[in-house]
């Protein structure tokens, strides 16, 4: 007999990484910032249930790029996929390789599609705000005007699909962000607990490895102290 949850462990294990400040990923822009912030000051292994899942989302995308290729589907045209990113700025830099990012063509029109898997699509309504920001930052360093967040959900493939059109405004929001962030660990100065303090956004914590240090360090929050 095998263990195969046990193989499944240890080929997904990772060690620590320390990363360098001045160097983010695109994805951060969405997490709560000080999140993020303790990912370079007090680094820790990922966890492995969240790597299983970040392992299924990563498999459905590679379905998704088959779907669009294949010689079953004519209205769309797979241009490239893991799309190289980076965006350097004056003393930092957004980069990386994006696994869920597709180029494809749709007629005569161009467009960025990135690939979000989810548990459940009967409540979804509307793109997350995060992922609408993150696929501004890609728009922009491509140089493509029109995006599709497509959401497919785990056990169905059934999926929902959200048009976004490049915003300049919106990418100047996302870069203040990022340069917030970078500021921040610079100074070595605690950003504010954002998902604490949006009751829309408190279910990050509870999965959150970094919710106790959280706590401890501002059990109690004084807006003052941030500003």
């Amino acid at each position: 007999m095998i263990n195969f949850d046990d193989m499944v462990d240890r080929f997904l294990q990772s060690e620590i990484r320390i990363r360098s400040i001045g160097r983010y990923y695109p994805s951060e822009v969405g997490q709560c910032m000080r999140k993020t912030w303790y990912t370079f000051r007090n680094p820790k292994p990922v966890d492995k249930e969240l790597k299983k899942v970040f392992e299924a989302g990563n498999r459905l995308h590679e379905f998704v790029a088959d779907v669009f290729k294949s010689d079953k589907v004519e209205e769309v045209e797979l241009v490239e996929k893991e799309v190289p990113f980076e965006l350097v700025f004056d003393d930092f830099t957004i980069s990386g390789r994006i696994d869920d990012l597709i180029r494809v063509k749709i007629g005569s029109r161009e467009a960025l599609v990135e690939v979000k898997s989810t548990k459940d699509l009967r409540y979804m309504e509307e793109a997350s705000e995060s992922h609408i920001m993150q696929l501004q930052l890609y728009l922009h360093a491509r140089k493509v005007k029109e995006g599709i967040l497509l959401y497919l959900e785990k056990n169905t493939l059934k999926s929902k699909t959200f048009h976004v059109v490049y915003d300049e405004n919106v990418f100047n929001q996302v870069i203040e962000r990022f340069r917030l962030l970078h500021k921040k660990l610079i100074d070595g100065k605690l950003p504010l607990p954002e998902s604490r303090l949006d009751q829309d956004k408190r279910w990050m914590c509870r999965s959150c490895q970094y919710a106790e240090d959280c706590f401890r360090d501002t059990p109690d929050i004084d807006l003052g102290n941030f500003l």
